[in-house]
Formats: C-alpha cells, sequence, structure tokens
C-alpha cells in the first residue's frame, strides 16, 4: 500500500509547483483530481490517466481534501468563492488547504468562507522553490486546528522534508511572511556583497567558497549566489512573487501590528526597480542585475 492509497484529493492550480506537487500525490496513491486554467496542462495531466475537471466547484465535489496553489491571494479568491468556485462544490467536512503564499487578513476571511460551508481551512504555504516540489523535499509552515493538521499530516509527509505545524489558522502565512522577508533581505545582502567584490576585482566563486562555512553561509549564498555567478536566472522563485510577498509582510506588519521594517521596504523598494528593468520574470537572485546595471 503507497502512503495515500485511498486519499480523495483535489488539486487546483498546476504552475511551477503545483504541478509537481500534484504528481507526487499521485506517485504516493492518492486518487486525484485536477482543475488550472491552462488547458494545455490539463490535457498533459489527462495524458497521464489522471483526471481533470473543468471547474473548481466540479473538482472539489468529490474530495475529501482540496488543495490549492495559485499565484497570488486573487486568484485564491477567485478559485474558492468566484463562480464555480470550490465553496460552491464542496461537501460538508471537506478539509481546505491553501499552499500559495497569501496575504494573512485574506486568508482568515477565506477560512470563516470555508467553515460557514461546513469545511475546515488550513494554511500551509511552503518553500524551497520548483527543486523542492520536485523531490518532495518542501519546507511547510502550517497553520491549524491541531485536529485537521493530524487528518492531513500524511499528505504533507508526500510533499515536504520538513512540515512544521505553527499554530492556529494564519500561523501558516505568517511565518511564510517572516521566511520572504528573510530571503528577500538576504538576496539583497548577497548581491551587494558580490557586486562590492567584483568591483574590487576579486573573483566572486572564489570568495563565495572562502565564505562558506563561516557565519555569512546560508542556504542563499549558496544557491542564489552560485545562480548569479553563473547568470543562471531562470526561475525558481520570479522576481514578481518575491516583490508580492515582500508586500504582503510590509502590509501586515505595517497596517495591522504598527512595526516599521526598513530592511523589508528597502528590499521592496529594489525589486521593482528590478522589474521596472524588464526583467520580472526572472529569478529573484536576478536582483544582482540593479546593481551592474541599474
Amino acid at each position: 500500500m503507497t502512503a495515500l492509497s485511498g486519499e480523495n484529493i483535489a488539486f487546483i492550480g498546476l504552475g511551477l509547483m503545483g504541478r509537481p506537487m500534484a504528481l507526487n500525490l499521485e506517485k504516493a496513491g492518492a486518487v486525484l483530481t485536477v482543475n488550472t486554467r491552462n488547458p494545455e496542462t490539463l490535457n498533459a495531466f489527462e495524458d497521464l490517466g489522471i483526471a481533470t475537471s473543468g471547474t473548481p466547484a466540479d473538482a472539489a465535489a468529490d474530495a475529501d481534501i482540496v488543495i490549492i496553489c495559485v499565484a497570488d491571494t486573487n486568484a485564491l479568491e477567485n478559485v474558492l468563492l468566484g463562480e464555480d468556485g470550490i465553496v460552491d462544490g464542496m461537501e460538508e467536512g471537506t478539509i481546505v488547504i491553501d499552499m500559495g503564499t497569501t496575504a494573512i487578513d485574506a486568508t482568515r476571511r477565506f477560512a470563516e468562507a470555508v467553515e460557514d460551508a461546513g469545511g475546515s481551512w488550513i494554511d500551509a504555504p511552503v518553500s524551497g522553490g520548483t527543486h523542492g516540489a520536485e523531490t518532495g523535499t518542501l519546507s511547510i509552515m502550517v497553520g491549524a486546528d491541531a485536529e485537521d493538521f493530524d487528518r492531513v499530516r500524511r499528505v504533507f509527509d508526500v510533499l515536504g522534508a520538513r512540515v512544521t505545524h505553527v499554530g492556529d489558522v494564519g500561523a501558516g502565512q505568517i511565518a511564510k511572511a517572516a521566511n520572504q522577508m528573510i530571503v528577500g533581505i538576504t538576496i539583497g545582502a548577497v548581491a551587494e556583497a558580490f557586486s562590492m567584490a567584483d568591483e574590487a576585482g576579486v573573483d566572486i566563486a572564489k570568495m563565495r567558497s572562502a565564505l562558506t562555512g563561516g557565519f555569512a553561509d546560508s542556504a542563499i549564498l549558496q544557491k542564489h549566489g552560485e545562480r548569479m555567478i553563473e547568470r543562471n536566472f531562470e526561475p525558481g522563485g520570479k522576481v514578481v512573487t518575491q516583490r508580492k510577498d515582500l508586500y504582503q509582510a510590509l502590509e501586515f506588519s505595517e497596517g495591522e501590528l504598527g512595526l516599521e521594517l526598513p530592511f523589508s521596504r528597502l528590499a521592496l523598494e529594489l525589486y521593482d526597480e528590478l522589474i521596472g528593468m524588464g526583467d520580472g520574470d526572472l529569478d529573484h537572485s536576478a536582483l544582482i542585475k540593479v546593481y551592474e546595471e541599474g
């Protein structure tokens, strides 16, 4: 018996992250139905023998668990509450899991709508990029009722290597906001340091090696630093996505908590500059281009 035998799951959103995540669930034995806006992607899943559905409501109709992985808060609201949305099709007792990065105030509103329809809401944003999605090694930050978390834990174990129940509904998105603040700011720190060293005539590949193992070392220095050195900006996480996530973190921190976040605010401005250069669809490690070309 495979890990998810008998688990009836609908998966909504089959982009860079969602497609490999859905395929991992199917490989683990889930009875899977998928939905996405792109008909070519749906055809590709049909060719693999995976059930597809024309609307989120239809996909959710027979599912015990509905997983959503879409680009942003507006897209989530559309598939959840829009015409032929998940809430229109889901049955009482359904667990709806948002695995995208969603505004925190909207998360609370969506949770209430799902609960009013007789279901349960879990926010479970992820970190680890497309590589983590493909290999099932994502970090998953979960905001949920403890009983609901226990119910879906084996689903998360298929998708991620580190699964943490952070707290109640909304806590997962707060943890992801913190993650994206650290990632966005640290990419800027690496880009700035590399630009300084390169301008001074130092081999940045050798410098990166010298920093490995010291206090400046990090996954960002290793993975994104390598992309900067190799000029490989094929997106694992897009600039526009990083910008969106920083904006949401600032909106919550400044608007609801009254906290000023100057590093995050500066990082947002730098990503805006990069988008203004026409590079919004590149990997967020392309931030180094602001220092080289801006």
